[in-house]
């Protein structure tokens, strides 16, 4: 069964699109911990981070980084955190974070936006990269 990440990249479930490429998504996490909190995934669905190819891992942390950049220039925060998990959905993701404190990284604050925020977040992202 795929993957609600695998729905997302094939256009049947919505998204905030950050950026994409032929091998990769990344996208405004819809329960963020923080403004601008983004998932990098690869297109290919693949439980686990270690299991990917090594030219898809290095790949995925290749795209990764020109998206932390560009959130860099975009939110204001005193560093982009990452972190793979894996837990909650059967396919890899790297969730980009901006923080501010530790406590942004902990998955137990969360933010909202309504979708005209989300929307404008997700370009001017884009516009950055």
């Amino acid at each position: 069964m795929a993957s609600i990440f695998s729905k997302i990249i094939s256009g049947e479930i919505p998204c905030y699109k950050v950026a994409e490429t032929d091998e990769f998504l990344a996208f405004l996490d819809i329960n963020p911990n923080a403004k601008g909190h983004t998932l990098c995934v690869p297109k290919t669905e693949v439980d686990k981070l270690f299991d990917l190819d090594e030219a898809t891992y290095n790949g995925l942390m290749s795209f990764s980084r020109k998206v932390a950049k560009a959130l860099e220039k975009t939110i204001d925060c005193k560093r982009i955190g990452m972190t793979v998990i894996g837990l909650e959905v059967p396919h890899v993701h790297v969730h980009l974070i901006p923080l501010q404190c530790m406590d942004d990284a902990r998955f137990v604050t969360k933010v909202s936006f309504p979708t005209e925020e989300f929307q404008a977040i997700a370009k001017e992202i884009n516009s950055n990269i």
